[in-house]
């Protein structure tokens, strides 16, 4: 049975990608995820945060101590930055030196300062691709949809001038028009989106008067978001499209390719189950393929995406018809 796809121009051996996490940041576990199946890996991404944070408390330490001349805190900005990188760099170069699938390198963030250089050293180091997780809260009320937008495309046309590697872009659901929005950054030249990223979710400790993390891990249910609009997008793209987030277990893999992504990413199952689970789901897959007599991923990739439905208006319906209008389901 062929469970082989192409992911950004790369030949994955299956359609499972373990997303950017804590679990790739080790050649131990990177051996382990390729062992148990996985197509490919995306390493633990790089926040432009962990940089300019660690930057910005050294700077606020030496400003206690009243320094009369911080301009040598240029040279912190430069040694922050070069420390982390040459860190991150290590470990890409570890694993293309330790595993055989796909390594795409990860960068998370929201500015375009010095990415784009970030990003060809990210290439000179050996990655097959490199993911860009971009998330621009649109918390600010002083600016429009499209401006929030634009900052979108400034990026990727930044990263993309002097990269030849493929590039895939990790974006969120919230934009006004998400179909419009993922069709016109599709065309923009890079190779893949990556539906959806998973955000920091804050709740409140009512004791301490805190802010906490809440749900870090996604659940089985956060499926039907990715799963409705990896449907819609699917056929309509100028790149390739690989679905992200709930995909816990290998009914969820096969849902996401009857919807037409190229690949799936998974990650929370993995913290819970353990790496070795990613071999459980691609059984599951092939168990599947075979009681459906399928012999590979083509034969039905997109088989219920929005462009094959009967009834595309299905994909649409935002309201509860069908079930609340059953006492069963009668709120009132």
């Amino acid at each position: 049975m062929d469970l082989s796809v192409k992911y950004l121009g790369l030949n994955l051996k299956s359609p499972i990608v373990v997303g950017s996490s804590g679990l790739n940041n080790s050649i131990e576990n990177l051996k382990k995820i390729e062992k148990s199946g996985a197509g490919a890996v995306v390493l633990k991404s790089i926040f432009e945060e962990e940089i300019y944070n660690e930057y910005e408390s050294i700077i606020n330490e030496e400003l206690k101590n009243d320094a009369p001349n911080i301009g040598y805190l240029d040279y912190y900005d430069f040694k922050i930055k070069e420390d982390n990188i040459k860190d991150y760099l290590k470990l890409l170069e570890d694993a293309k030196s330790n595993i055989s699938i796909p390594v795409i390198a990860s960068i998370n963030c929201v500015c375009d300062y010095e990415w784009s250089f970030f990003a060809k050293k990210i290439q000179e180091a050996g990655a097959d691709a490199l993911e860009v997780n971009l998330f621009i809260l649109p918390s600010d009320f002083s600016k429009g949809c499209e401006e929030i937008e634009e900052r979108y495309f400034e990026l990727v046309k930044k990263i993309k001038e002097n990269l030849n590697i493929p590039v895939s872009i990790k974006i969120s659901y919230y934009f006004s028009n998400l179909a419009a929005f993922v069709k016109r950054l599709s065309e923009t030249g890079i190779d893949g989106i990556v539906a959806f990223n998973r955000f920091f979710h804050p709740d409140f400790d009512i004791d301490k008067f805190t802010i906490i993390p809440s749900n870090v891990l996604s659940h089985p249910s956060d499926l039907a978001i990715s799963l409705r609009w990896t449907s819609i997008l699917s056929g309509r793209l100028g790149c390739d499209l690989i679905a992200s987030t709930g995909v816990h277990d290998g009914e969820a893999v096969v849902k996401q390719l009857l919807a037409g992504a190229d690949a799936v990413q998974t990650v929370s199952t993995l913290y819970k189950n353990g790496i070795e689970y990613i071999s459980v789901m691609i059984n599951d897959l092939k168990a599947w393929m075979e009681k459906h007599n399928f012999e590979k991923i083509d034969d039905f990739k997109g088989k219920m995406s929005q462009v094959n439905s009967p009834n595309p208006a299905e994909y649409e319906r935002v309201q509860f018809m069908k079930y609340f209008g059953h006492n069963k389901y009668d709120l009132d």
